[in-house]
């Protein structure tokens, strides 16, 4: 194992079980101190079931390696500094943080209420601002960070009946591609995972692959991203059953009519398709740079 983590503090969100606690595992064998943050909620966010993080706690010790537990809930500002704090409190820095707490409250959309939607926002979007920000500000000053979230396939191509899911996973994308931008000069890292994994969100799903998707394997792909030699930011990996691939947001070359109308949309929607040499922007601004060379300008 020549990715050591030795002198790293990781805090990892939702390490209770499932991949969380797999993430936690993974790192603390490779020598990460951590931190194993799991309210112990249900599924759906409700009830508590505090011993949870500190099985896992045991677990890493059982392995040799060194980690502390922590309850706070990421859905508020002060359960986010609480859990940073904790970190330092223990072991006097943090490093990486990896944000993977999530709960499920699936319906169809219009059967969607409020109650379906803030939590899971609550939980997975402003979770992961809850945790990162405080921990941001100890980054930049020492100079280091790896930020890892969670995403799904469910935010980058849409499920049946996870309206507020997909879209709190697709706002982490944002997040990241933005804390990639605002972490470079501070060799600060961010990136997302998309995972493909048998946990307690997965059961009940048909798959065929199920006998082989084994947790562990995602870790193995966090542990890269969290890593001091990981040079990737703003990225998203998708990662299961052994497979890493980049999921990534392209723009084709489109049409260009500096008298466009809804006409114009219609006849030309075989050009406005073709991903025929498409870009991929490093930002919003070099999507204006690539419209700026396509107007002559």
């Amino acid at each position: 194992m020549d990715l050591s983590f030795d002198g790293r503090v990781a805090v990892v969100t939702g390490a209770g079980g499932g991949l969380g606690r797999a993430h936690a595992l993974e790192l603390g064998r490779r020598g990460a101190k951590v931190v194993v943050n799991d309210m112990g909620t249900s599924l759906s966010g409700d009830g508590v079931e505090s011993g949870r993080a500190a099985i896992v706690v045991k677990e890493i010790e059982a392995l040799g390696g060194t980690a502390v537990a922590d309850v706070n809930s990421v859905a508020t500002t002060e359960g986010g500094e609480a859990l940073i704090q904790t970190a330092v409190s223990a072991f006097g820095r943090v490093d990486v943080v990896v944000n993977n707490a999530g709960i499920l409250r699936d319906r169809t959309f219009q059967n969607t209420g409020p109650d379906d939607v803030d939590p899971v926002l609550d939980v997975h979007l402003k979770g992961a601002f809850n945790v990162t920000r405080p921990a941001w500000r100890i980054f930049r000053e020492q100079g280091f960070g790896r930020v890892v979230v969670t995403s799904s396939s469910a935010g980058f191509f849409g499920n049946f009946g996870q309206a507020s899911y997909a879209s709190a996973k697709m706002g982490l994308i944002g997040l990241i591609k933005v804390l990639a931008i605002e972490g470079r000069k501070y060799d600060i890292k961010a990136n997302a995972v998309g995972p493909v994994a048998l946990t307690r969100m997965t059961e009940g799903f048909e798959n065929p692959l199920a006998d082989r998707l084994d947790p562990a394997l995602v870790s193995s792909v966090v542990a890269y991203l969290c890593h001091d030699s990981c040079e990737l930011s703003g990225e998203v990996l998708s990662a299961g059953a052994g497979r890493v691939a980049r999921v990534f947001v392209g723009m084709t070359r489109g049409y260009v009519n500096g008298s466009l109308s809804a006409e114009d949309v219609r006849d030309h929607l075989a050009e406005v398709f073709d991903d025929t040499g498409y870009q991929v922007p490093g930002n919003s601004m070099a999507e204006m740079e690539l419209l700026a060379e396509m107007l002559g300008k």
